[in-house]
C-alpha cells in the first residue's frame, strides 16, 4: 500500500520521500529501520540527526537483525520426486511466514554459492545400497571433496528419506548431516529420518525449522515492533490440492487386461484409470501412487494364528483414529515386509531368545537372510509365544506404504484417464506362496468399475527434452516400457520430428512382447524411429537389451553424438547397472576414451540432464 497524506501524519514532501525509500529497502534494512525507530520511541532519544548516541544504541541491533537472516536454500536429492514434493511445500510454507526462499535440486545448484548460504535445508533420499540419488551425486561429491568451503556462519537441517527395509536406512541424510556439521555449520533443528511413511514425520520436522528460524527472528529483532514470530502467526494458510499423497483420489477402473500371451510366465496387467473430476495433472515420465490393501486371506491367517477377535478396536495414528482390527490390517498396516526396526520392537513381546540371537550384530548375514521373502505371518509363528494382544502387536507396525508406478500413457493422447503397466508378483518362499501386495491386487482382487486410491507423483528428473527436435533412446525391459509409451504418445501428438530409439527386451517374443502391436504402428508412422529388442529365452544364449546396445555400439555413439537424450527405466541392481556398464564401453570403444573418461562423459550427460533414470 502506498502511503498518502491522507492516511499516515506525514506531509506531502515526506511522503514522496517515503514512497521512492520503502520499495528499494531488503529484509535485513526493514528489520535495522524498525529496529532503530522502535529505540527512539521507547528511549525518548533525539533524531538520528543529532547523532552519534542514536548510532551507539543502536550498532548492536543492526548487527543481531542482519545475524538473523531470512534467506533460507532447499536443496533436494531425489530419485522419484517426494523430495522436491516435501522441498517444495516447504517453501511454501516458509514463504508465508515472511521467508526469502531459494529451492534447487542439488544437481542445478552452484556449488559457488555454498559459502554465501547462511540457512540451508537439505531434503534428499537413500538410492540403492545407501548411494545418494542421480541428481545428488555430484554435490554429494563436491560436498565431501576439498574444494568445499568451511560453513562457520552456516545453520542447517536435514530431512532424510529413507526406507527401513533397507539395510543403510537414509544412510546419504546422515552423511550430509555429519559432513555440514564436520564443515562448521550449526544444527538449526536435528536431523530427522523418515520411512517410506513420512508425511508426519515431515511436518514435525518443518515444524521444527520454522519454529527454530522464528525464535531466531525474534531473538535478534526484539526491538521491531512486530516480532518475526507474532507475523508468523497471522500468516494465510498454504493452499493445498484437492486430492495428493494425504488425500488420494478414488480412481475408477476403466479397463484392467492381461497383457501376456498364453503360456507366458508372468502376468501383465494393463490397467486404466478415470481421472475425471479429480484435477490431477501430470506429464509423460511422473509416476502414480497407489494405496493398495492387504491380501484378505493373509490377514485373516494372521487373526487365526494369533486368535485375535477381527471386530477389537485399535488405534491406526497419532491423531488416535481407530478401526477394527480386521479393516486396520487390511487397509492401513504393512504386513508383508519385515525390517530389522519391527523385529527389535517386537522382540520386547516375547521372552524367545532366538529372536534376541538373531538381532544380535554378529548374527547380521542370518538377519538379512530371514528378512528376504518373509512377512508377519512367519515372524509371530517362529519367535513365539507372544505377550500382550493384538493392539500391542499393531503398534508396532508401519503405515503401508504407497506402491509408485511409472505412468504409461500421454494426457494429451487421452484426457482424463492415467494408464499403468502392472507386472504381478507371485513366488514361493519358506513354504507359503507369496503375492505382491499391490500388483496382486490389481491382478486378482480388482475389476472394472471398482476404485483405487491414488495420487499423483511428479517427477522432474525423467522428463522429455523441451526441443522435439531433440533424438531420444529409451532402454526398458519388462514393465520398465511403461514411460516410453507415454513417450512416444505424447511425441506423437506433438509432431516431434526428433529420431526416437527404443530397446526393449523380456523372456518370450510370442507371449511378452508388451503393447507390440502399438509399437509396430507407431514404426509405421514414423512417431518411433527404430526399436532393438531382445528375448533371453528365446535362444539357448540369454541375450538382454544390454547386448543389443553393444551390437549397435557405433549407432549409439553417434546418436549421443548427436545429442540424444538417453532413457533407462528398470531394475537398478541388475538391468541399470548392466546397461550403464554397455554405455561406457560403447564410449571406450567407438570414442577412444578410458575408462575414466567414458565414465566421466556419463556423468556429464547426467549433469546436462541428457541421461536419466527412472529405476527401482
Amino acid at each position: 500500500m502506498q502511503l498518502q497524506v491522507t492516511n499516515s501524519p506525514f506531509s506531502q514532501e515526506q511522503v514522496d520521500l517515503l514512497n521512492q525509500l520503502l520499495p528499494t529497502l531488503t529484509e535485513n534494512q526493514k528489520i535495522w529501520l524498525s529496529g532503530y525507530l522502535a529505540s527512539q520511541a521507547n528511549s525518548g532519544a533525539a533524531p538520528a540527526a543529532e547523532g552519534p548516541a542514536v548510532q551507539e544504541s543502536v550498532a548492536p541491533q543492526a548487527s543481531q537483525a542482519e545475524a538473523a537472516s531470512k534467506e533460507v536454500t532447499i536443496l533436494f536429492g531425489s530419485q522419484t520426486g517426494n523430495g522436491q514434493m516435501i522441498a517444495e511445500d516447504s517453501s511454501r510454507r516458509l514463504k508465508d511466514q515472511g521467508y526469502n526462499v531459494t529451492v534447487s535440486s542439488m544437481d542445478d545448484f552452484k556449488t559457488k554459492n555454498m559459502k554465501k548460504v547462511e540457512n540451508l535445508l537439505v531434503i534428499v533420499s537413500t538410492h540403492g545400497e545407501g548411494d545418494p540419488p542421480d541428481n545428488a551425486i555430484s554435490f554429494h561429491e563436491f560436498l565431501n571433496g576439498r574444494k568445499a568451503p568451511k560453513l562457520e556462519d552456516a545453520r542447517f537441517s536435514v530431512l532424510a528419506l529413507g526406507d527401513t527395509s533397507y539395510e543403510y536406512f537414509c544412510q546419504t541424510g546422515k552423511d550430509f548431516d555429519q559432513r555440514l556439521e564436520d564443515l562448521g555449520g550449526t544444527r538449526l533443528y536435528p536431523r530427522v529420518d523418515c520411512d517410506v511413511d513420512f508425511d508426519d514425520d515431515a511436518e514435525e520436522w518443518i515444524q521444527g525449522v520454522l519454529s527454530s528460524l522464528n525464535e531466531l527472528q525474534e531473538e535478534t529483532a526484539q526491538a521491531a515492533a512486530a516480532p518475526a514470530g507474532a507475523a508468523a502467526s497471522a500468516a494465510p494458510a498454504t493452499e493445498q490440492p484437492a486430492y495428493s499423497r494425504t488425500n488420494p483420489f478414488r480412481a475408477e477402473i476403466l479397463d484392467n487386461i492381461n497383457l501376456n500371451g498364453r503360456g507366458s510366465a508372468k502376468e501383465t496387467r494393463h490397467v486404466e484409470l478415470s481421472l475425471e473430476g479429480s484435477g490431477l495433472t501430470f506429464e509423460p515420465g511422473d509416476s502414480l501412487g497407489m494405496f493398495p490393501e492387504n491380501d484378505p486371506l493373509l490377514v485373516d491367517q494372521l487373526i487365526r494364528e494369533m486368535d485375535w477377535n477381527p471386530e477389537e478396536t485399535v488405534v491406526l495414528n497419532k491423531q488416535g483414529d481407530i478401526r477394527s482390527l480386521r479393516e486396520a490390517l487390511l487397509s492401513h498396516f504393512e504386513i508383508t515386509v519385515l525390517t530389522k526396526p519391527l523385529l527389535e520392537k517386537m522382540s520386547k513381546l516375547t521372552n524367545n531368545e532366538k529372536i534376541q540371537e538373531l538381532l544380535d550384530t554378529e548374527h547380521a548375514d542370518d538377519l538379512r537372510s530371514y528378512l528376504e521373502g518373509r512377512d508377519l505371518l512367519d515372524l509371530l509363528k517362529d519367535y513365539g509365544p507372544w505377550q500382550g494382544g493384538a493392539a500391542d502387536v499393531v503398534g508396532n507396525l508401519r503405515k503401508i506404504p504407497p506402491r509408485l508406478y511409472s505412468i504409461a500413457s500421454s494426457p494429451s493422447a487421452n484426457p482424463d484417464e492415467v494408464h499403468l503397466t502392472v507386472g504381478a508378483v507371485r513366488y514361493d518362499a519358506h513354504g507359503r506362496p507369496r503375492t505382491g501386495v499391490c500388483s496382486g491386487q490389481c491382478a486378482e482382487r480388482t475389476e472394472p468399475g471398482d476404485t483405487l486410491p491414488i495420487y499423483i507423483q511428479h517427477n522432474p528428473n525423467f522428463k522429455l527434452p523441451d526441443n522435439p527436435s531433440a533424438p531420444v533412446i529409451m532402454v526398458g525391459p519388462g514393465t520398465g516400457i511403461a514411460p516410453f509409451r507415454s513417450f512416444v504418445e505424447e511425441r506423437e501428438e506433438v509432431e516431434a520430428d526428433g529420431k526416437s530409439w527404443l530397446f526393449f527386451g523380456d523372456q518370450h517374443f510370442r507371449t511378452d512382447f508388451l503393447y507390440q502391436t502399438e509399437w509396430q504402428q507407431w514404426l509405421e508412422e514414423g512417431s518411433l524411429s527404430k526399436m532393438d529388442v531382445a528375448f533371453s529365452r528365446d535362444n539357448e544364449e540369454k541375450i538382454y537389451v544390454q547386448h543389443r546396445i553393444l551390437e549397435n555400439s557405433e549407432e549409439v555413439y553417434q546418436w549421443l553424438q548427436d545429442g540424444a537424450f538417453l532413457y533407462i527405466c528398470g531394475d537398478e541392481k541388475r538391468m541399470a547397472h548392466d546397461v550403464h556398464e554397455a554405455l561406457v564401453s560403447v564410449l571406450e570403444k567407438e570414442g577412444n576414451m578410458t575408462h575414466e573418461e567414458a565414465e566421466a562423459y556419463m556423468l556429464d550427460l547426467q549433469q546436462q540432464k541428457r541421461y536419466q533414470r527412472d529405476v527401482y
